[in-house]
């Protein structure tokens, strides 16, 4: 009697889906920011082969994920962009609240510019420079943390300029300024030996104080939205905005990034890794949606396609540095196949 129970349930739970879908005939995708201009291209083009267009938001990478962990039914995303790789305390609420297949999609690289006016002071900043200008408590010359005390560049480093630190950027929900405290804060933290062997003893603690950013008025959160903090770097040429090198290349008549370890940030220098901030970018498909929403399968296949993410593709055009060749076929076999992904391990 019980598996027949059991069979009713999941009859009308399937039931109920299938019943769902019908008030939903098109893809909704959430998150990134960064992603967004790539997975709006991709649907732009996927909307001309008989499919409606998918409806992209960008809600920033926490906030996408949150959405899309929250549940199954046409009322949640069915794709996630980031910009970095979800965490595994995230996973295991998707797990929680019955999102237990999930295909993870690295889509390629990006690297995360300090960027600066057209006419901006040309800044070459190293990690220890961007840790000690925006750290929330700094080492003082007795070794001990102390809240940030530098209030221009000069004062960071004595080759810099004698300007205000302002430097506008992502919120904490934004998987941009995730990718910022991890690889561009944290970098910085550790050339201090102290503050990097921390990591060892109190890796919390750790964690705490090389990613705390200061919260004086020297940081100035812009929210997700990349075009306002263009718009202040082109009004304030003293000013510094962090943002993903894809913006940095359709704003490249306004603005330019900075180097930092003497670097530029271009194609080349990001995806052979010499420049010293750059990340992966993914996006996360709801297995459970793909038989009720038409075309999450075809969408899927078209951004793998190499007419898109490939090194000469239509993404590329948008700012998107390519996965090499090896890579990007076993990505796209994976994605195809909508192969469930693993709890991360961190």
């Amino acid at each position: 009697m019980s598996k027949q129970v059991l069979a009713a349930v999941l009859a009308l739970t399937a039931a109920s889906l299938s019943a769902q879908a019908l008030a939903r005939d098109s893809i909704n995708i959430v998150g990134s920011s960064t992603v967004f201009p790539f997975s709006t291209a991709v649907a732009e083009n996927f909307g001309r082969g008989g499919f409606k267009t998918p409806k992209v938001e960008s809600t920033g990478t926490g906030g996408g994920i949150k959405l899309f962990c929250a549940g199954s039914g046409v009322d949640t995303p069915d794709i996630a962009n980031a910009s970095r790789a979800m965490k595994a305390s995230e996973f295991e609420i998707c797990v929680g609240n019955g999102v237990k297949e999930i295909t993870e999609v690295r889509i390629g690289f990006d690297g995360i510019v300090l960027a600066e006016s057209k006419a901006g002071q040309g800044l070459d900043l190293s990690l220890k420079d961007i840790f000690l200008a925006l750290a929330k408590d700094v080492p003082n010359d007795k070794g001990d943390l102390v809240p940030n005390p530098n209030k221009t560049w000069k004062d960071v480093n004595p080759a810099l300029p004698a300007t205000k630190i302002e430097v506008l950027g992502p919120p904490p929900t934004s998987g941009t300024r995730d990718a910022f405290a991890e690889l561009a804060m944290e970098g910085g933290c550790n050339s201090f030996p102290a503050l990097k062997a921390l990591k060892k003893s109190d890796e919390k603690r750790h964690k705490a104080v090389c990613q705390a950013v200061r919260e004086d008025g020297a940081y100035i959160e812009a929210g997700e939205n990349d075009n306002l903090i263009v718009q202040k770097l082109v009004a304030n040429p003293k000013a510094v905005g962090v943002f993903g090198y894809s913006f940095l290349e359709q704003n490249e008549d306004k603005v330019r990034g900075s180097k930092v370890g003497g670097v530029a940030p271009t194609y080349d220098s990001i995806s052979s890794a010499a420049y010293p901030i750059s990340r992966s970018l993914y996006f996360y498909v709801k297995n459970g949606h793909v038989d009720a929403i038409p075309g999450i399968k075809q969408y899927v296949t078209e951004f793998t396609s190499d007419k898109a993410w490939g090194p000469d593709g239509y993404l590329a055009d948008k700012g998107l540095i390519a996965l090499p060749d090896a890579d990007r076929k076993a990505m796209a076999a994976s994605a195809k196949a909508l192969t469930p992904m693993a709890k991360p391990a961190h």
